[in-house]
């Protein structure tokens, strides 16, 4: 057999092919397959206008909500007056090929990085910044904002405060450029203090180009991460 066959209309298909295919006979199929030969040779009878004029307006709804899937269609159904269960629903909708599609994986949102240097070679040429989360005594949520020199390992920001935003970022960002110069490249995540367009239109506006690791590759930032 091409496949397991399990319910009876399955195993009656199996036994019409063998039977087509002049593998053995009618009774022999059914034997081999555990049929009754009533239900080999049963015809089922032609839906009625009730049943076409349900089977057209399930379809017209399901084209309509392509997101819907049998029970709600089922439901659907019923609040305009048809008698029409789950079960029903789901089998004919398996029969004409109706399915929820799958849904897409939403896109990780990530910055633009112009290229990634590797290592730096010397001081100044790549800051990385990270977020380090803490917590207090009493449980209250701690965010440190750091900024290193990747060459010299030096830390140029070690702030800490309760909450941390793209323009609290920007600040601490400027007030070490004065103190230490601006440096070529600046590494970080993919996190949304990073990316944030005002972050960005800055950094450009200096002429500071960003690399950005991949989501999710903690170790291409492993300066910031280690400290």
């Amino acid at each position: 057999m091409r496949k397991k066959a399990l319910s009876a209309a399955s195993r009656r298909e199996e036994a019409r092919r063998l039977t087509a295919g002049g593998v053995c006979s009618a009774r022999a199929a059914c034997r081999i397959l555990k049929l009754a030969r009533s239900t080999y040779r049963y015809r089922g009878r032609p839906p009625t206008e009730a049943e076409a004029a349900l089977h057209r307006r399930l379809q017209e709804l399901s084209e309509r909500h392509p997101r819907y899937g049998c029970r709600r269609i089922a439901a659907l159904l019923r609040q305009e007056g048809w008698k029409a269960g789950k079960r029903l629903v789901q089998r004919w909708r398996r029969q004409s090929g109706l399915r929820v599609p799958t849904t897409r994986r939403k896109q990780v949102r990530r910055g633009v990085s112009p290229g990634l240097p590797t290592w730096a070679t010397h001081r100044g040429h790549v800051w990385t910044w990270d977020f380090i989360a803490d917590a207090t005594v009493r449980g209250g949520a701690l965010r440190l904002l750091t900024i290193l020199d990747e060459h010299t390992r030096e830390c140029h920001v070690l702030r800490a405060d309760r909450a941390l935003k793209s323009k609290d970022v920007l600040e601490w960002l400027q007030r070490a450029i004065r103190e230490h110069g601006a440096p070529h490249y600046l590494r970080s995540d993919n996190g949304p203090e990073f990316i944030a367009r005002v972050v960005q239109q800055w950094l450009a506006g200096q002429q500071i180009k960003t690399l950005y690791i991949e989501p999710g590759s903690p170790w291409q930032n492993g300066f910031v991460e280690s400290f």
